[in-house]
């Protein structure tokens, strides 16, 4: 599938103005623009800050480490783990509209010295070998098909001992999920992955493993609030749209019903 597909996916224009309406709407028009007021809105994940949270404690970078953060989306996280560990994080998303609003948000916020954000490839960064302590993806990585060669770049580009992070929904047991999803309206730009799949390509790359978990059980017992409840006032749909509660019902359920998996992993490059 080309990369045209996977960016228009995601393009929107207008992304930065969306976020500052919706967040002065709800918190009033002089509420300070930080990682932790825009987090309900800038991590686009099911469990949100916390999920962003869960992935960098495996991570524990110190301050004087680089991170990197592979598909960034606008930025949430890597200002998030910037802010939080005091380190220095370099994102790289394919969508322009998204790298637009992270860097946009990123001198709001005061971090646009610690946060750099590049429009690029994850199967071709456009980085340095041995250039980074860290690397995390969060949410991204189904929208690529070639995962080991993700990984690839990801060991090229990691300084000797360092660890590679990532979240991603995968493939389940019990059949096809329903579209659309987060990530793809339609199955053509869907690359799910199972668990053991993951586990091959990051050995294959090179990786040693560290952990791999599915952690999509800890996520149903959201399925029932938020088919009662619906979308909050802040969440990704400011970004997105409101087709996201569809799209995240069809994730929820998905996991419940036991055909996504949530893959969860970390890997160390050998020293």
């Amino acid at each position: 599938m080309s990369k045209g597909a996977v960016e228009e996916h995601y393009a929107s224009t207008g992304i930065t103005a969306r976020v500052l309406t919706a967040l002065r709407a709800v918190n009033g028009p002089n509420v300070p623009i930080t990682p932790d007021t825009l987090a309900p809105i800038d991590h686009f994940h099911g469990k949100g800050v916390v999920a962003t949270e869960e992935l960098a404690a495996l991570l524990q970078p110190k301050a004087s480490d680089h991170l990197l953060d592979i598909g960034c989306g606008i930025g949430g996280p890597a200002r998030w783990v910037a802010a939080k560990y005091g380190c220095r994080v370099t994102g790289v998303d394919l969508t322009a509209e998204f790298c637009e609003a992270a860097r946009e948000l990123n001198s709001l916020t005061g971090l646009a010295e610690r946060v750099q954000i590049l429009h690029g490839s994850a199967l071709s960064l456009p980085l340095p070998d041995c250039s980074f302590d860290h690397a995390y993806s969060q949410a991204a990585l189904m929208n690529v098909s070639d995962k080991r060669g993700v990984f690839h770049e990801v060991l090229r580009v990691l300084r000797p001992g360092g660890s590679l992070a990532i979240s991603l929904a995968g493939a389940g047991s019990t059949g096809e999920p329903c579209y659309p999803l987060p990530w793809a309206t339609t199955p053509e730009i869907s690359f799910l992955a199972t668990p053991d799949e993951i586990r091959g390509d990051l050995l294959a790359a090179g990786f040693q493993l560290v952990l791999l978990r599915d952690k999509a059980p800890t996520m149903a017992p959201v399925l029932e609030q938020m088919e009662t409840e619906g979308l909050p006032p802040l969440g990704e749909h400011v970004v997105t749209g409101e087709n996201a509660k569809e799209w995240r019902l069809n994730w929820t359920r998905g996991q419940a019903e036991g055909r996504l998996s949530l893959i969860e992993a970390l890997a160390r490059k050998r020293d």
